[in-house]
């Protein structure tokens, strides 16, 4: 495996990146709990969950075994038309833990897909309930809902999705500030479709946490304005902010809730749009044009679902969110010798992550901070895989992280401010 870096840079197109600048990927070999192992054998401690996902742990076993033992059953099958008990288990088990009021489970790929199935079921309700004209999203400033066209127009446009700016649908931006979203909502009125928000922790953003309060007041103006309210929990779902999901750490149920990502404990693509009673009902009707047009052919994939019933089962038993709130605690406890260094702008803390801004020139802020390759590669150099969002260094590791691993994470990041920043 020596020359897989090279052999890659000849065939592959990775994601979110630059293959003019960033070149020679990490060649991962195999991977145990926290740990990457490369394949010259050095190994890595993942602080950030392989993007957010890795829930467990990397080849958790209890996953492991619920893959292998559904694959020689039952490995794919269309579910429309049809139906399986890993799926149907999955969302009786789904329904039991997500905010009361939820009550119908819709599959399907990755997180992206997730919005934009919620999205789709408002918007096409609206039309069942004939009005129409009420297609105008609102949506926070930073927002990162997904790739795909109608996650991209609900997410802000910079510095992502501007080279799409000209197909997007119409999309109004607030800051999480109560007033600012009462003053959109009541100037739309009958043309506001929904609001969509990251609950809590905007992660793509910058790791931007919001207060509970302004979740609360979200959810009664959504309910004053009569327009439903989507929660995007792919990221902060299952246990990542120190509760099984922010809605409820909040106090509050959406008309929507979108997961992914720690849905499977990362092992998997699979994802789900759980939505309300009254939402499902507006797709019941004699005439079959009335359904919704969405779907994948690996819905309800029957090996993924299977692994997501062991998932939330683990996230029950050992309690996981009250793991990672200890370990994003310990993380943020090493960074706190950099209160008040002028090097840094701002620290935070939210169960499992652990955040700081580097103070950089205004024109140098942002996800495209030239400030991130060189603090990605000192990273590695000290064993520890961080991808900064542009000048905001941060840290999100999955629920088997020791404290020992945590405090040494939360180390490394604190050395790169001191010699780097």
């Amino acid at each position: 495996m020596s020359d897989l870096p090279q052999r890659d840079e000849r065939v592959s197109w990775h994601p979110y990146t630059q293959h003019g600048v960033e070149r020679s990927p990490l060649p991962i070999a195999r991977a145990e709990g926290a740990w990457l192992e490369l394949a010259d054998g050095r190994r890595l401690l993942d602080a950030i969950s392989s993007w957010w996902a890795t829930l467990h742990g990397h080849c958790e076993p209890a996953l492991v075994a619920a893959m292998r033992e559904q694959a020689g059953r039952l490995d794919h099958v269309l579910f429309a038309g049809a139906t399986h008990e890993p799926a149907v288990e999955l969302a009786e088990r789904l329904l039991e833990v997500v905010p009361a009021g939820l009550s119908r489970v819709f599959y399907s790929d990755d997180g992206s897909t997730a919005v934009e199935a919620g999205m789709k079921m408002v918007l096409q309700s609206w039309v069942h309930r004939r009005e129409p004209e009420r297609r105008v999203f609102v949506a926070l400033e930073g927002a990162y809902h997904g790739d795909t066209f109608g996650a991209m127009a609900a997410g802000d446009p910079d510095p992502f999705f501007a080279a799409f700016a000209p197909l997007l649908f119409e999309v109004r931006r607030v800051p999480a500030d109560a007033e600012a979203l009462a003053d959109t909502l009541a100037a739309l009125g009958g043309r506001a479709a929904g609001f969509l928000l990251e609950p809590l922790l905007q992660g793509a953003a910058g790791m931007r946490v919001m207060s509970e309060g302004f979740v609360r007041a979200a959810r009664a103006l959504c309910d004053e304005h009569g327009v439903p309210l989507i929660a995007d929990e792919v990221m902060t779902g299952f246990g990542r902010t120190g509760a099984l999901f922010a809605c409820g750490k909040a106090g509050i149920t959406p008309d929507v809730l979108c997961l992914a990502k720690g849905l499977t404990g990362g092992m998997l693509p699979l994802s789900a749009t759980v939505a309300t009673e009254e939402l499902f009902a507006c797709f019941l009707h004699h005439e079959r044009s009335r359904f919704f047009p969405h779907g994948h052919t690996y819905t309800a994939n029957p090996i993924a679902c299977a692994v997501g019933i062991a998932s939330l089962r683990l996230c029950r038993e050992r309690d996981v969110p009250g793991m990672l709130d200890a370990i994003g605690r310990a993380i943020y406890d090493e960074l706190t010798p950099l209160r008040g260094d002028e090097r840094v702008e701002g620290m935070r803390h939210l169960g499992g992550m652990a955040a700081l801004d580097l103070a950089v020139p205004a024109g140098d802020a942002g996800y495209l901070s030239s400030r991130t390759p060189e603090l990605r590669r000192a990273a590695i150099e000290r064993g520890v895989l961080l991808r900064p969002l542009g000048n905001v260094l941060y840290a999100l590791p999955p629920a088997c992280t020791t404290l020992d691993e945590a405090r040494a994470i939360g180390r490394t990041m604190r050395a790169l401010v001191e010699e780097l920043g």
